[in-house]
């Protein structure tokens, strides 16, 4: 198993990685509904560390497979049938997914774990055996460093429940930290229009839950109430919040921006605010649904806090990760300004989650005039400068 070159044209998401990518909307989606039953109980604390820790478990599966994909993807036989191995690991851990949050019971996640690991450390095994010098190093790092932290999580399943949370943190910050050890004096061979393009995909998928979580829990509440005109503007309003984390998400070319590891590693790990607030958002429509039609136990503000802070985030972190790159002048201000005003829609009552989508979409409007307006005035310097140069 040889390194592909990063600078290989025409190189796309293959169908094997695709069908990987939907084992996980399984996963996402189980996060999804235990998040929206705890926030709809009130349960906040519990709903959301439970969540964020699940949620990092499923992002960094699918992280740990795109990027040395990304970089040894062969496509043989063997290649194949480990990465399937893999898909099963991931299947385990969405069957586990509500188990984990709902009871803090972690077996099925932490062995799911276990199935794709094995399949990774045989990758990069692998790997070692093909290559020589600092790459087999790199090679052999991984493997020992992915091997030490799934002995770590061990920890999930014999602490006490106050003590997990700190477990998380520090094994967390540990996995993150693989990456970075193993890659100190060789860097692995990824491309950047590739992960670009998975990163992209992910994305769409994670917002393709989010269409799924909302539409469901319109229906139940149109099943379970007559009120269908409070539903109406969450409907309206999530479709446009949607709509607006697409277009604002793929308006900027990412792959531009990643030429170094220390640039792509801070790029893709800032993407679990991306993926989990997108995520989140789902959830959020569900509880806002909940408590317009009297199930949810909490208050209406709370309820549309559910929606708008995971809407707020979203907006922020994209714009943080790489949309201020390509913006100059008061376009730079748009998407934080934005997203302040989405957390303000929460005192509107009922109306919040209409009036943040509202909010959200003019955002764009904003956006698209502004890059008009910046494309026009540089295309007539453009023809002022060869105008010049003529004369």
């Amino acid at each position: 198993m040889t390194a592909r070159s990063r600078d290989e044209a025409h190189r796309a998401a293959t169908p094997l990685e695709l069908f990987f990518d939907l084992v996980f909307v399984v996963a996402i989606a189980q996060a999804g509904v235990s998040l929206a039953h705890a926030l709809a109980e009130g349960h906040y604390a519990h709903g959301v560390v439970g969540y964020a820790m699940v949620f990092f478990a499923i992002w960094w599966a699918w992280m740990n497979f795109s990027w040395f994909a990304s970089a040894y993807d062969t496509d043989d036989v063997l290649y194949r049938v480990t990465t399937l191995v893999q898909m099963t690991g991931v299947l385990i851990l969405a069957a586990g997914v509500s188990r984990a949050l709902d009871d803090n019971d972690f077996v099925l996640v932490w062995f799911g774990y276990v199935v794709m690991r094995i399949a990774l450390v045989s990758q990069w095994l692998r790997s070692a055996r093909s290559a020589g010098g600092p790459e087999r190093q790199m090679a052999l790092r991984y493997a020992a460093g992915v091997s030490a932290c799934q002995i770590g999580w061990l920890g999930l399943l014999f602490l006490p429940d106050h003590a997990r949370p700190w477990l998380f943190l520090v094994m967390a910050l540990l996995e993150l930290s693989v990456p970075m050890w193993a890659e100190q004096k060789w860097q692995s061979t990824w491309h950047p229009h590739h992960i670009a393009e998975r990163y992209g995909l992910f994305t769409i998928i994670v917002l393709g839950e989010t269409v799924l979580a909302a539409t469901t829990g319109i229906r139940v509440g149109v099943d379970e109430s007559d009120e269908l005109g409070r539903l109406l503007p969450i409907a309206g309003g999530g479709l446009l919040i949607i709509f607006s984390a697409w277009w604002i998400y793929f308006v900027v070319p990412a792959h531009e921006r990643l030429t170094s590891n220390r640039v792509a590693f801070l790029w893709g790990y800032g993407h679990y605010l991306v993926f989990g607030s997108a995520a989140a958002i789902g959830a959020g429509m569900e509880v806002a649904v909940q408590e317009a039609v009297g199930t949810a136990h909490i208050s209406t503000e709370a309820a549309a806090l559910t929606v708008t802070i995971p809407t707020a985030l979203y907006l922020f972190t994209v714009w943080l990760l790489h949309a201020r790159y390509s913006k100059r002048g008061v376009g730079q201000a748009i998407l934080p300004v934005t997203a302040a005003l989405v957390l303000a829609c929460t005192f509107a009552g009922r109306a919040a989650v209409l009036l943040a989508g509202a909010v959200s979409a003019l955002s764009v409007v904003a956006g698209v005039m502004v890059a008009t307006r910046q494309t026009r005035a540089g295309l007539g310097e453009q023809e002022t400068g060869q105008e010049q140069e003529s004369a």
